[in-house]
């Protein structure tokens, strides 16, 4: 199943190169965590990866970084192949992986990250799904993911995040900002029951498992 490109926000666009204003917004942040969380020499796999902003900016504070760009939309891969111009020695052109195909992950190399921003809750549940799946092929053993983004947390959760989820649910019943435990117990299926949250600014978090 070929999924639909999806961009909650007006992206301005010089050439094929667009700029999110979210990514805008916290490309700084998320490049600072991820600076400390990505091991030495890393092999990233960013999963849909959308302006390409995000992996432009963590390269600019590790230059021992391999991040291979993918999104399914073919726009998207000619702004993050566009934002590959600056740093074609740690940008890798865009690859069009859908984590809702089957074996989507058939024929690439084994990584030591993979990262989503913004993702899973813009999708059917079945791609989270088949992201943790994947990522247990592909993942080397040591290996880490990292998902950012609003996650609710039973009985706990910010009421943005809960505006956030109805709003999405309004426009595709299929979407959803997703519940911290659903996320741990699809991982934990696929092998990693490491994890730990990691707060960021407007009640965003970074989600990191491992096979722990």
């Amino acid at each position: 199943m070929t999924q639909t490109p999806i961009a909650l926000e007006d992206r301005k666009q010089d050439g094929a190169r667009r700029y999110s204003p979210s990514s805008g917004r916290n490309k700084a942040d998320i490049a600072e965590q991820l600076k400390t969380i990505l091991p030495g020499e890393a092999h990233v796999l960013e999963i849909a990866s959308g302006t390409g902003e995000h992996g432009h900016a963590v390269c600019d504070l590790r230059n021992d970084i391999s991040w291979q760009y993918s999104d399914p939309d073919a726009e998207s891969r000619a702004s993050e192949d566009d934002w590959r111009q600056e740093n074609p020695m740690q940008l890798r052109p865009a690859l069009p992986l859908d984590m809702t195909a089957p074996d989507w992950w058939g024929g690439l190399p084994d990584y030591n990250a993979i990262f989503s921003a913004n993702k899973i809750h813009i999708a059917p549940l079945e791609a989270c799904e088949g992201l943790a799946l994947g990522a247990a092929h592909i993942l080397k053993k040591e290996g880490i993911l990292c998902l950012y983004g609003p996650f609710l947390q039973e009985g706990n959760s910010a009421p943005s995040n809960l505006e956030f989820d109805k709003n999405l649910k309004a426009r595709n019943p299929s979407w959803g900002v997703r519940d911290q435990a659903l996320v741990k117990h699809i991982f934990a299926k696929a092998g990693f029951n490491g994890h730990r949250l990691i707060e960021m600014p407007k009640n965003n978090h970074i989600f990191v498992f491992s096979r722990d």
